[in-house]
Order: C-alpha cells, then sequence, then structure tokens
C-alpha cells in the first residue's frame, strides 16, 4: 500500500496510527475550508489594530482645532450644524476628549447618517462626514461580517469557533512523538531539506501564536451575533450582568435595551432603558448634560445621544480606550435627574473580563505596546495559513484533494468526544458537523469520483 507524509515529517504506513491520520485528516479539511476567512480576518484585524493612528492621519482637518479661549457652549456648536442641515434631525454630540478636537454633531437625513465636525473655539463647520464613508468602519464591517450582514456574522462566527477545532488538532499533530531537540518543535529546521523546512514553517509559528490566536478568538465571539448574543443573555441572566444598584430612583418602566439607541459598551448592550419622568415640555438643555458629565466624571471621549421622543432620556456613552474607564448613564431629559449610572465597577466578574478582552482585542488597553504584539499575533496567522496552502500544494497529487486516508472518527473516540463537546460550547460547529456527516453518508460515500477524490 502507499505511504502518506504526515506533518511531522516522518512516512506513515496507512494502516497504521489510525488515531493520528483522523485527526490530520479533521485539520486538513479544517483548514482547506477555514483557512482563507483566517486570512482575511488576520489582515483586515491588522489594519484595525491602528484605526486611531490611520483614522488621526486620514481626518486630520476634521478632528484638529487650535485652542482659542474659551469652547462655545453646546448648544451654540448644534445650531451652527443645524444651520447647515435645518431638515436634519440632530441625534448625537460628541464634545472630543482634549482641548485640539472639534466637536461631533450627529445628524440624520434623508435616511443618512452624517457627522458635522464643529471648532468649539469658533462653531466654523470643519466638514462633513457620511458614516457610511469612515473607511475604519467598513474595515470593521469586513472585519466581523464579511459586508454580508446576518449571514457574513454567521459565517465569521462559524470560521473562529472552526479555528479552534484547528488549534485543538493542530496541537496533536504539533506535539513531538519522540525525544528530540527543540529544533522542528519551537525552532525551524534550516538544514533538513526544503520538504522539512516547509513542515516546520507552518507548525513552529502556529505553535507560537496558539495562545494569542486562541485569545482573540474568544475575545471577538461576544460580539457575535449567535454565540454571543446567547452568551450576553446567560451572563445578563445569571446576575452577571447589571445590578440593581446601577438604578437611581426607580426601575426601568420601558422594553427598550440601550443597544437599540446607542452604541454602548458590551456589558451595558442590554441594559433597559428607562423613560422620562413627564415634568412639562421643556427639555433640559444639552450644556446641563455636558455639566453633568463633568461633575460624574465621565471620560472625556463620551457621546450623548439626544432624545427625539417626549419619554426619551439622555445617553451618554463612553467607550474608551481602557475597560476600567466604561460609563454607560441614562439622564431624564425634563429634571435632569441621572437615572442610571452602570461603570466598570459596576460590572459582574464575566462583564468585567469581557470588558477587558475587547479593549485588548482592538489594541486600545495598552496603547501601542498592545497594538505591536497583536499585529504579531495577526502576521503569525497570515504566515501559518500561507505557509499551509503551500505545503498543500507541494504535496497535492494531480487528481485528488491530498487528504489522508483515515478511518471512521468513531474509531479515535476521544477526539469524536472533543469533537462532540465543541459542537454543544459553540451551536454552529456543532450544526456544520451534521452537516457534513450528512453530506458524506448520501454525497461522498455514494459516488466513486467524488470518494476517489477526497480519498474518503
Amino acid at each position: 500500500m502507499g505511504t502518506v507524509q504526515s506533518p511531522s515529517g516522518e512516512n506513515k504506513k496507512q494502516p497504521g496510527n489510525s488515531v493520528y491520520r483522523t485527526i490530520w485528516r479533521w485539520h486538513f479539511y479544517a483548514g482547506i475550508i477555514f483557512a482563507p476567512f483566517l486570512l482575511i480576518l488576520a489582515i483586515t484585524g491588522s489594519i484595525y489594530l491602528f484605526k486611531p493612528q490611520i483614522e488621526q492621519n486620514i481626518y486630520q482637518d476634521y478632528w484638529v482645532v487650535t485652542p482659542n479661549g474659551d469652547k462655545l457652549p453646546a448648544s451654540q456648536q448644534i445650531e451652527k450644524a443645524k444651520e447647515l442641515y435645518p431638515d436634519g434631525l440632530v441625534t448625537t454630540y460628541r464634545p472630543g476628549e482634549s482641548a485640539s478636537r472639534s466637536s461631533e454633531v450627529g445628524i440624520s437625513q434623508n435616511n443618512e447618517s452624517l457627522t458635522v465636525f464643529i471648532d468649539p473655539y469658533t462653531g466654523d463647520s470643519l466638514g462633513t462626514l457620511n458614516n457610511e464613508d469612515r473607511i475604519m468602519d467598513r474595515i470593521e464591517e469586513f472585519h466581523g461580517e464579511l459586508m454580508a450582514g446576518t449571514i457574513g456574522d454567521r459565517i465569521v462566527e462559524l470560521v473562529a469557533c472552526w479555528a479552534v477545532v484547528l488549534i485543538v488538532t493542530g496541537l496533536f499533530l504539533w506535539y513531538p512523538r519522540k525525544k528530540q531537540n527543540i529544533f522542528g518543535v519551537i525552532i525551524p529546521r534550516f538544514d533538513k531539506g526544503k520538504k522539512i523546512l516547509r513542515r516546520d514553517l507552518h507548525a513552529v509559528p502556529a505553535f507560537w501564536i496558539t495562545a494569542g490566536m486562541l485569545f482573540l478568538i474568544m475575545t471577538g465571539l461576544p460580539w457575535s451575533g449567535f454565540w454571543g448574543n446567547n452568551f450576553q443573555s446567560i451572563v445578563t441572566n445569571t446576575g452577571e450582568g447589571y445590578p440593581p444598584s446601577v438604578w437611581i430612583g426607580n426601575a426601568p418602566s420601558t422594553d427598550v435595551k440601550t443597544k437599540d439607541i446607542a452604541e454602548v459598551p458590551w456589558a451595558a448592550e442590554t441594559l433597559d432603558v428607562p423613560a422620562s419622568d413627564i415634568q412639562g415640555f421643556t427639555t433640559l438643555p444639552i450644556d446641563d448634560v455636558v455639566q453633568t458629565a463633568k461633575r460624574e466624571g465621565i471620560h472625556p471621549s463620551y457621546t450623548i445621544y439626544i432624545p427625539n421622543d417626549k419619554e426619551g432620556v439622555y445617553t451618554l456613552s463612553a467607550f474608551p480606550p481602557k475597560a476600567q474607564d466604561e460609563v454607560t448613564m441614562h439622564i431624564d431629559q425634563y429634571s435632569g435627574a441621572v437615572l442610571a449610572d452602570y461603570r466598570y465597577d459596576n460590572y459582574g466578574l464575566a462583564g468585567k473580563i469581557v470588558a477587558w478582552g475587547i479593549t485588548l482585542h482592538k489594541g486600545t488597553q495598552f496603547g501601542l505596546i498592545n497594538q505591536i504584539v497583536s499585529l504579531l499575533i495577526c502576521l503569525g496567522m497570515i504566515l501559518v495559513v500561507v505557509s499551509g496552502f503551500y505545503l498543500w500544494l507541494k504535496r497535492k497529487p494531480t487528481k485528488e484533494m491530498g487528504a489522508p486516508k483515515a478511518p471512521s472518527i468513531t474509531k479515535a473516540k476521544t477526539f469524536m468526544f472533543i469533537l462532540i463537546a465543541l459542537g454543544i460550547l459553540f451551536p454552529l460547529v456543532g450544526l456544520s458537523l451534521i452537516f457534513v456527516w450528512v453530506l458524506d453518508l448520501l454525497v461522498i460515500q455514494r459516488i466513486a469520483a467524488v470518494k476517489k477524490f477526497m480519498n474518503a
């Protein structure tokens, strides 16, 4: 019988070591299917890590102002924006986090979301951006959902979950079975020929980035539409979500969630929105809301979401670089009373872990060092994907996929149970496993040409 070249560089006869070949086969197909998407995530993630620097350069003319005396009241700045868009609806106001940063006024008009940049010292407009045209937002959308909406979100989540399978199987294949030195294990072998070098340039970097890759996957999943939403519900329902202490006065009287009206930190997305207690029809000036933010010590990067109905509230959201500075606050639009004040210190343990995970994932928690470490992980992912693809091309037979022949997964009971466990932990993996099993049963095993091509 023929032989196959194992990932460790050894020739293994097909009848032997069935568990090893079964795991290798699953690693092979998971890589072929999902590695291209991991490449996309790694590239877009590498770019998005440097969002602050990129946007500072791209939007310098919109963002940078020269400090000159005292800033104009927020209400006057908003009036300047309304003069430009008299038919628009003012939705947000962001004062800017430093003396040299412009203010931002959000305008909704003709089903478009616009941002008007205002010099807070002169009231002059520095320009307007359609929020759909923000480059880094498009990169983020591509990274999170492949710019394909819900379907894209599910694909990205499936890829992330299957990447865990790749990590588990990859570690099994990487683990040295024989006593050997560090070469080929944690250092590539450059003097053992091209075949060995190709293998090492895939396996060794993969080992080095395993922990970082797993961290990025697990910290990205809370944002996903299926797993993330269910995880968020569990966190909230088990008491690890927002505590009653965030409510000042009466409990909320609406069914609206904060994420439906504002962009807020993950832990506050399911926070119920209270209703303003109507004491008249005179809305609190936004200048008073700005003063409340200063008095309450909210991080200066906050945004005020302005109510546009009689029961709505002012919502202040600070989603700053560091997790411990996050704030979500609801303010009665008539009395100015703080109805809810939800900060990092109020988070449950799960909320704090996720908050740190998100800021570390985005590269903001520790600034440039955080960005560089995450970039190295992303570059490592790119190297592993490209080297794995090249490794496959060099080994691939002319008329076959090149997958190792392996017995049924039922022969590798431990690995089968691991897959089942992963399928339960990540439901989309479980659904895809069922799909693969049905496909193998009804198509691959019944069509001779396909069976031969897949080496099934």
